[in-house]
């Protein structure tokens, strides 16, 4: 498979580190993810040493300090490496956990924990041993954080939470989960972030949510009944629960959209190879007119939209990203990675919808993130909020 847009061509993006590191992550993958990424898919779940061998190769918790085992890079250019490489390599489902911890879980920590919280937890989220995740979304609440029912309870010195959240990532692996809990009745000002931890008196997991595409990546209700978590264990102050997740949806999304980027590249990539070789009434199907008309239009979408994400990522790590330009980022380039796919799988004909053959697994995976991260319709009003609208 040649990538024709990404992988082995500079972007002036990026600089002579971050190459090295791509490449070193390319290696990473061949080696420790590839040859397990198949048995992962079916078991639903990634094997916890996923977690600690990247956090030893320098790919998990990059940005955590040193004084409290991290490598204290704070670039995102080089978490958006990871997601393109996963992409590229068609295994986003098994290091999507990785990418929970990275650019989900451990934002909220590293900006509202305390001296003590970061004492306590960053050693394990930095080596790997704990693993982080994100619990927002509730069964009736989908992408309105204002409606947040999830409730706390202050009793002595320790909070009594009542809910449930479902669709979590890493719900079944993670040790420490950042969750967004109602303290008081504001749609607002009532939320507050909590970090609840494995074994803590009731907490309790779902079964696995087993999903059409992104098998690999472990997906739980979680539940909390009469759940004691020590006051300790807030994050941040009590009422600054959406304050907290409004900033961090930036990077969420375009995350989601570094990825969906680099799935449309690779799909294009895997389909151009096969219309060269696969034949029908004895030429390649690649040289009818329909195929070249189709492969050059979405060839044409793949190249401006990887120039745009570039220069939106580079506007993200100088701090000039707007909610507006992330939300944009979100929709165009998730609706794009499932036309891509979706078309791709077309050219493939009915070899394009077995397992055998990678595009039906981009395709497969493509679908959810048009809901993730907020769904495009819901990026599509903030978008035209932005414009007074």
């Amino acid at each position: 498979m040649s990538i024709t847009t990404a992988p082995g061509a500079r972007r002036p993006l990026f600089e002579d580190v971050h190459d090295d590191y791509r490449e070193s992550f390319r290696r990473f993958l061949a080696a420790e993810v590839v040859p397990h990424h198949e048995e992962w898919q079916e078991a639903h779940i990634v094997s916890r040493d996923l977690f600690t061998k990247a956090a030893e190769h320098g790919f998990l918790a990059m940005a955590v300090e040193e004084e409290y085992g991290g490598s204290e890079v704070d670039d995102w250019r080089f978490n958006a490496i990871l997601a393109e490489e996963a992409a590229y390599a068609i295994v986003q489902s098994s290091w999507m956990g990785p990418t929970v911890h990275n650019d989900l879980g451990l934002p909220y920590l590293r900006a509202a924990a305390n001296e003590e919280q970061k004492q306590r937890w960053f050693p394990g989220v930095a080596s790997g041993e704990k693993i982080l995740a994100l619990a927002m979304t509730e069964p009736g609440t989908g992408s309105d954080l204002s409606a947040i029912a999830t409730r706390a309870k202050k009793d002595g010195d320790d909070y009594i939470i009542n809910g449930a959240k479902t669709f979590i990532s890493n719900g079944i692996n993670a040790d420490l989960v950042v969750t967004a809990v109602r303290t008081g009745d504001d749609p607002h000002k009532g939320l507050s972030m909590f970090v609840i931890e494995r074994g803590m008196e009731g907490f309790e997991r779902g079964k696995q949510i087993h999903k059409r595409g992104q098998h690999a990546n472990d997906t739980a209700e979680l539940f909390f009944n009469d759940c004691r978590v020590p006051a300790e264990n807030m994050l941040g102050q009590e009422g600054t629960g959406f304050a907290q997740l409004m900033a961090h949806l930036i990077p969420e999304r375009l995350g989601l959209a570094v990825s969906s980027m680099a799935g449309a590249e690779a799909a294009l990539a895997l389909t151009l190879d096969y219309v060269k070789e696969r034949k029908a009434f004895g030429r390649p199907i690649g040289s009818f007119q329909n195929s070249r008309f189709v492969l050059a239009e979405l060839q044409t979408k793949v190249d401006i939209t990887r120039c745009w994400m570039d220069r939106t990522i580079g506007r993200y790590v100088d701090g000039t990203c707007t909610v507006q330009e992330a939300a944009m980022a979100k929709y165009w380039t998730t609706d794009l990675l499932s036309e891509v796919s979706d078309a791709c799988v077309q050219l493939f004909g009915g070899y394009g919808y077995t397992t055998e053959y990678k595009i039906s697994e981009i395709w497969a995976d493509a679908r959810v993130n048009r809901i993730y991260a907020g769904t495009n319709e819901i990026m599509k009003e903030l978008v035209g909020r932005s414009m007074g609208l």
